[in-house]
């Protein structure tokens, strides 16, 4: 039996598509789209007011397991990545062991294919351990269906390492994604540096401890000619420095963050809040500023998350001691709506473009359309429904989202997965469990 969408806003820049229309299903693909569509043979469900677009991408996902499996694991979190719209995520390789051998990334893979409630795809190491001494091994990896390479969580930091690196894998055509940050510079830094790390007796971490890695890896990508991805930029300065990259035609992308678009390092106070303990941390208001305005002139890519889950008793010790990093895969299809596409700041392609677009093409992954013979991978959002965000409808393992007790407008409905339903009325199905296999 074929499964008819009815009614639905398909919005698909790729082809131009922004009207109300159904789509048929059949099996794994996009049958048919068009208008009144027949009914004849099908499960139909009336999509009327909701948006239709190519199934979301976040790049940039912390799923824990194998080692963590207390804060996250790949059931939990492509729960969670469901319930946010998602139907595909790039694990971090910053797991316990360290995701820098073939074995480790077929032990993802395999539990994926057991347990998932969307699609992995696995990054792997650049260095044995994230030790930033070794090559992992990165050719083993790359044929056994690791998809890029980082060694996210603190960079590398020999920069005749990194040059080494982005060699390395230039060979396997996958791109080194890089999280920029010297150490030498960010020391114990624990927020940024300035007036707020000063009143509240805390290490700043500068933007500078940032934006020279940015820099000294985009003269390693011009020396060496690998595309390379840097993750979560924070601050304005690195977003000019890959904007102009950019302009001189290398082969550079990035990405931002929810938190860091909306949240700054004024909404760290004197009650010293850990959910708001994230790395990079949350920089100014003028950078929060920068980013969205790179997001609405194409210099961002990709929205990512960063969905880094730590559990109750690790984030409730006192700041200096608790753990970076901060949950946010169930909450930011919400976010961007309120705040970008809601005050008209970007349109729903923009929107699509970054979620669903280029997160496959940073990947070298097939693109996906609003169009028949392509699969089935499609994301149903109620741009509309109004909800607060409260810790106990988190599908994740782990409540540390600085977003609780937001107010938001438009969540995730339904999500299709090679058209099986992961989500159905904003709830995750177990039909949708091992829909990667």
């Amino acid at each position: 039996m074929s499964l008819l969408l009815k009614n639905v806003l398909a919005i698909d820049g790729q082809i131009d598509l922004h009207e109300v229309l159904d789509i048929r299903i059949k099996d794994d693909l996009i049958a048919e789209v068009g208008k009144g569509l027949s009914e004849d043979g099908c499960e139909v469900r009336d999509l009327s007011g909701c948006i239709a677009t190519p199934g979301f991408v976040d790049i940039h996902v912390h799923l824990r397991e194998p080692g963590y499996e207390y804060k996250e694991d790949i059931e939990s979190g492509t729960r969670a990545a469901a319930h946010g719209g998602m139907v595909a995520v790039c694990s971090m390789p910053n797991t316990n062991p360290v995701t820098d051998s073939a074995s480790v990334i077929e032990f993802i893979l395999r539990r994926s294919r057991e347990a998932g409630h969307c699609r992995v795809l696995p990054s792997g190491a650049c260095t044995k351990g994230l030790k930033g001494e070794i090559l992992a091994e990165m050719g083993d990896m790359a044929r056994h269906g690791a998809v890029a390479f980082t060694d996210d969580g603190r960079g590398v930091q020999d920069a005749s390492m990194m040059r080494r690196v982005m060699e390395y894998a230039s060979q396997f055509d996958c791109p080194v994604m890089s999280h920029c940050q010297d150490e030498s510079l960010v020391g114990a830094g624990q927020i940024n540096e300035g007036k707020v790390s000063t009143l509240l007796g805390l290490a700043g971490w500068p933007a500078q401890g940032e934006e020279i890695q940015i820099s000294r890896d985009i003269e390693l990508c011009r020396l060496t000619g690998c595309q390379y991805h840097v993750q979560h930029v924070t601050t304005a300065r690195g977003m000019e420095l890959i904007r102009q990259a950019k302009a001189n035609g290398l082969p550079v992308t990035c990405e931002v963050t929810p938190h860091h678009l909306f949240l700054d390092e004024t909404d760290i106070d004197d009650s010293y809040n850990t959910f708001l303990k994230v790395n990079p941390p949350l920089r100014s208001k003028e950078d929060a500023s920068a980013l969205i305005d790179a997001v609405v002139d194409g210099t961002v890519d990709a929205l990512v998350t960063d969905h880094a889950p730590h559990a109750d008793f690790e984030k409730d010790l006192e700041f200096e001691e608790a753990p970076f990093g901060m949950t946010g895969i169930e909450t930011s299809l919400a976010l961007y709506i309120t705040n970008l596409i809601k005050p008209g700041v970007i349109t729903w392609e923009r929107l699509v473009e970054l979620l669903a677009i280029n997160p496959r093409k940073i990947l070298h992954q097939p693109p996906v359309m609003l169009k028949p013979g392509y699969p089935a991978d499609i994301t149903i959002t109620d741009p509309d429904i109004v909800w607060t965000v409260t810790k106990e409808e988190f599908e994740s393992k782990s409540c540390n989202s600085g977003f609780i007790g937001c107010e938001l407008t438009g969540r995730a409905r339904d999500v299709y997965v090679g058209g099986i339903a992961t989500l159905l009325d904003g709830a995750v199905t177990e039909l949708g469990k091992g829909v990667d296999a």
